[in-house]
């Protein structure tokens, strides 16, 4: 059983991959004992209909990973080492202290959401059923993408409250409407990173780069320019597509934002980023 969808084109594809890793909602049986919060917040700490937005990647020719699983099960843009004493036993990690690394204990409104720590057999056993076919899924079609075309694009797709929440950097900042994540400027050329900001302003939505999201571990991990790996990670506000109070999927609106969207997938298509 896989607890993610990975789908190839349907025809004349393209160099890019599109990657959906939280707006699943799913909590297995096997680790619901040890999650604490309600339907809403699993939904409110999701990047809600995200994987809506972009199912039209394999019509456009790109490929399209989502996971299926709530970020509460398992975080998949965070390292696999990202963990604290507060979320397994025993376990420290080298990356800085968080409440919301590849496990959660806290959520973004300041709640616990661990009913108690993992044991380091429960971690583990996330690890290897969760997350680890994930990232193989995802690296294995990158690799595949740059041997056909010598060069790969990560579309890391994600959402984001349109104020900043309790337990945000940003708590009560208005967000632009669209946040490109790259490290600043880093994980992919400055085509590409171009091509994102001019396709969206010119649509009329404000663009931030790297504020308050600077891109996470899928960026990081696979925006490697020199090897012809491109990341960016695009945070869309929420406020363009949802009602916030309800999580109602605003039709007419989302189906404008996705259309944006497509054309964006197809402009990245067609860049041609410098080798090496």
């Amino acid at each position: 059983m896989t607890y993610f969808d990975l789908i190839a084109p349907e025809h004349g594809a393209i160099p890019v991959l599109v990657e959906v890793p939280h707006a699943g909602l799913e909590i297995p049986k096997a680790v619901l004992e040890t999650v604490t919060v309600s339907k809403e917040s699993v939904m409110r700490d999701a990047d809600i209909f995200v994987d809506r937005l972009y199912d039209f990647a394999p019509t456009v020719g790109a490929h399209f990973l989502a996971a299926k699983l709530s970020r509460y099960v398992v975080d998949l843009n965070r390292a696999a080492n990202d963990v604290d004493e507060g979320a397994v036993a025993g376990r420290t990690s080298p990356i800085v202290h968080q409440p919301r690394g590849v496990v959660w204990r806290m959520t973004t409104d300041g709640q616990r959401c661990l009913h108690r720590p993992l044991s380091a057999a429960e971690f583990q056993a996330r690890i290897d059923l969760y997350y680890a076919p994930y990232h193989a899924a995802l690296e294995a079609t990158l690799r595949a993408i740059r041997e056909r075309f010598g060069w790969a694009i990560l579309l890391a797709a994600h959402s984001m409250p349109s104020v900043g929440r309790t337990q945000h950097s940003d708590r009560g900042i208005r967000r632009a409407d669209i946040v490109p994540g790259t490290r600043g400027r880093t994980t992919a050329a400055a085509e590409i990173i171009d091509v994102v900001d001019g396709h969206f302003r010119a649509a009329g939505l404000s663009v931030r780069h790297d504020e308050p999201y600077r891109g996470g571990f899928s960026t990081t991990h696979y925006g490697r320019p020199s090897e012809g790996w491109h990341a960016v990670q695009i945070e869309l506000n929420r406020a363009l597509y949802v009602d916030e109070a309800t999580y109602t999927y605003r039709t007419e609106d989302a189906a404008r934002l996705s259309g944006l969207l497509r054309g964006l997938v197809e402009k990245l298509g067609a860049v041609r980023p410098p080798s090496g």
